[in-house]
């Protein structure tokens, strides 16, 4: 009897022993900052383990791939990805506004850097410490590390090949000033931030002058969206195209369109960036994407003729020179920098 006793005593205090050992190897599930300022040796274990528990992230973008890149998350964490896509403004809005009435239902925005350094102004980011942060250039990084540049969009000008040939092309813009561009121009209706930044390389007496000589030369059309812009450049109706992204073209003539894109100097570039929310609900899950989008995301982003901000992977604009729009000022100057853009062209596109 005793003996019993003893071994039924022996298994329960082994049995407890288990349980409180298990309790203290147990690691509770990160919050919003907790997981996203993380910095321990086990930060990509924890993460999984609790970003499967979430189950979900749901993402609001502007870029038409990302779904691709974000089923890519799905099947190798097997996390459901719920996305709601629009133009810049449109995000940017339905995030404040959400925020104000007090509804917090996305977790990760892909959007410009101004757009994204707006609801930054407004609170709403959430810093986040990546690993991956010490991969990416220079400009991808704001001070605050409340976003982070995920690509680079490159404005270039992109060309029909049936309509010109390389040797047709304008070396700089002052070249579009002559008369044998008339009617074959086109631009993106809401480029101000791309104006206002090559104002400030050209100087903007000199910049104004030029392109209000080349729009009253030769006329322009302005259209709403860089992929309609170029879809247009490919059909012939629009010949030239000042301003798309380069990975529209290059996109497009992959497919066979005769369309190819025209890098005039100073070449501007702005960040499409991604940030995470405050008041992330599956704040675990949100981390583990943003890590993703800055390791794995950026390949299947390059091969899809994106321009990565990962320094380890080369690009067509590798060792080139390249003027960032400055977020901070573009909103700051917002007002001029539409006015001007306004005056220039859309208030004489045809």
């Amino acid at each position: 009897m005793a003996v019993a006793m003893y071994r039924g005593w022996l298994g329960l205090s082994l049995l407890c022993l288990a349980s409180w050992c298990g309790a203290q190897s147990a690691k509770p599930v990160m919050t919003g900052a907790e997981a996203a300022l993380y910095k321990g040796t086990d930060r990509y274990e924890r993460l999984v383990e609790a970003a499967q528990k979430e189950g979900s992230v749901s993402v609001y973008h502007v870029y038409p791939s990302l779904p691709s890149v974000l089923a890519e998350f799905t099947k190798k964490y097997g996390i459901k990805v719920k996305v709601w896509r629009s133009g810049s403004e449109t995000v940017l809005q339905r995030v404040v506004t959400e925020a104000k009435a007090g509804r917090f239902e996305v977790d990760i925005v892909q959007n410009n850097s101004p757009e994204n350094e707006a609801a930054y102004r407004e609170k709403l980011l959430q810093e986040v410490r990546s690993p991956y942060q010490a991969d990416l250039i220079a400009a991808a990084l704001p001070v605050h590390h409340q976003w982070v540049g995920l690509t680079v969009d490159v404005w270039v000008a992109a060309y029909n090949t049936n309509k010109f040939k390389k040797t047709d092309l304008p070396k700089t813009y002052l070249d579009l000033q002559d008369p044998k561009w008339k009617g074959a121009l086109g631009i993106e209706a809401f480029n101000q931030s791309w104006f206002g930044t090559l104002l400030t390389e050209m100087g903007e007496e000199q910049g104004l002058k030029v392109f209000n000589n080349i729009v009253a030369t030769n006329g322009i059309s302005a259209r709403k969206g860089h992929s309609l812009l170029t879809m247009l450049v490919s059909s012939g109706e629009v010949p030239l195209a000042l301003t798309t992204y380069s990975w529209i073209p290059e996109q497009l003539k992959a497919k066979g369109a005769p369309v190819d894109y025209l890098a005039l100097q100073p070449l501007i570039a702005q960040a499409s960036t991604i940030a995470m929310l405050k008041k992330a609900p599956n704040p675990n899950a949100a981390v583990l994407l943003y890590d993703f989008l800055l390791s794995d995301g950026q390949k299947i982003l390059a091969d899809d003729n994106f321009i990565p901000t990962s320094k380890k992977i080369q690009n067509p604009f590798t060792g080139v020179a390249l003027k960032f729009v400055d977020p901070g000022l573009a909103l700051d100057t917002q007002a001029k920098w539409q006015k001007n853009f306004e005056e220039t062209f859309t208030k004489r596109a045809k």
